[in-house]
């Protein structure tokens, strides 16, 4: 079975233009299920299938995940079947549950305000605007390029899920945040004789990534007594703008989600924020 996976993952990259990060939650969900089933693609069953999901469940995995690994099995079976690798598709009728969507958990702008002033450097400085500010994923802040941002105009250009490009005003506060660091920058890549036109560099010498920014964001989020992530901000960004009056189709177009529907989540928690603050005056 490894091999048909092998030649999956190549057509998802090749021709659907799936980003690394999701061929290789692909990788990790169809290979889970290869060492399993110890089976061929053309011997799996809807047996087998459901047998997995039922082991998937006793292992106390979180729904959001098993629901992953569901899509990824049936993502695989329509496309072996298609290409008449196998004879049937186990996995035509199996379901794929739905989970309630929960509110997504935000910080207030004071709360933003206090993390920026708790004594960061350039480089944390910049991290936190661009996660605020700009409503950028984790995936999409470390690749950053320094010829992905336009200073003068204000804009940055980056590229979401499935590679989709789209373009972010940045705000006066993030450009200067961005024009010190600049300046630090450049001092780095002639202290470690450096030749990247990669956006993030440590005071070492190494690239900013996805582990570093999870740490640090959590780490600040002591400082305002919260568990908060990367997501958190881009969250806030989003509910923050669609309180003062933002489209939710120009709020869409700024998150890069491919749905609407992803995006009105956000107008739910306003609606449950403007009702916090109505009761706690009344």
């Amino acid at each position: 079975m490894y091999e048909t996976i092998s030649q999956y993952l190549e057509y998802i990259e090749l021709e659907k233009g799936l980003s690394l990060n999701t061929i290789d939650s692909y990788r990790r969900d169809l290979y889970e299920f290869a060492d399993y089933s110890h089976c061929g693609a053309n011997e799996v069953n809807r047996t087998i299938l459901s047998t997995f999901i039922r082991h998937l469940k006793e292992r106390k995995l979180a729904p959001t995940s098993i629901i992953r690994k569901i899509a990824s099995l049936r993502g695989f079976f329509k496309w072996a079947y298609s290409m008449e690798i196998i004879t049937t598709n186990p996995a035509s009728t199996l379901e794929q549950p739905k989970i309630p969507q929960r509110l997504p958990k935000i910080i207030s702008l004071k709360e933003i305000e206090e993390i920026l002033n708790s004594g960061l450097d350039l480089l944390q400085a910049v991290i936190v605007e661009l996660l605020y500010s700009c409503g950028l994923r984790v995936s999409e802040l470390v690749n950053l390029k320094i010829t992905d941002i336009d200073i003068k105009s204000r804009y940055l250009r980056c590229f979401g899920k499935g590679s989709k490009e789209r373009i972010i005003p940045i705000g006066h506060k993030a450009i200067d945040k961005i024009n010190d660091y600049l300046v630090e920058r450049n001092f780095l890549l002639k202290k470690y004789n450096l030749e990247t036109k990669r956006l993030l560099i440590t005071d070492t010498g190494r690239f900013i990534n996805r582990q570093d920014v999870y740490s640090f964001i959590h780490e600040r989020g002591k400082h305002i007594h919260k568990n908060i992530s990367p997501h958190t901000l881009r969250h806030s960004f989003a509910t923050h703008l669609l309180e003062n009056g933002a489209d939710l189709r120009v709020v869409q177009e700024l998150l890069g989600h491919s749905d609407v529907s992803t995006t009105q989540l956000y107008t739910h928690v306003s609606k449950k924020r403007l009702k916090e603050v109505y009761f706690s005056i009344n």
